[in-house]
């Protein structure tokens, strides 16, 4: 069974920077797609980052530019690199594991709380 566990997460000023890590453990880590997804109050759970077993990148457009994922095959560890966050980026970020070397997401994490704020 998959498990994925999320960490780094916090309170950060407008204009500063986070890194988040997703520790994945069950599965032969290197073969999926992996990603992240957040979720705002009152919001739907929207994709943020994803990464393929190939280490292809899709970013959804609101974070362009701005955040960055990676992973570490040796490490079983995907990361999001945020940098000049707004208070739009607060929500809770989700870590998640394809099926599929390309993505089919089934697999959670429990969420990481981010909250950017003056």
């Amino acid at each position: 069974q998959v498990q994925l566990v999320e960490s780094g997460g916090g309170l950060v000023q407008p204009g500063g920077s986070l890194r988040l890590s997703c520790a994945a453990s069950g599965s032969v880590f290197s073969r999926y797609a992996m990603g992240w997804y957040r979720q705002a109050p009152g919001k739907q759970r929207e994709l943020v980052a994803r990464i393929t077993s190939g280490a292809s990148t899709v970013y959804a457009d609101s974070v362009k530019g701005r955040f960055t994922i990676s992973r570490d095959n040796a490490k079983n560890t995907v990361y999001l690199q945020m940098n000049s966050l707004s208070p739009e980026d607060t929500a809770v970020y989700y870590c998640t594991q394809g099926t599929t070397e390309w993505g089919g997401f089934t697999s959670w994490g429990q969420g990481t709380q981010v909250t950017v704020s003056s």
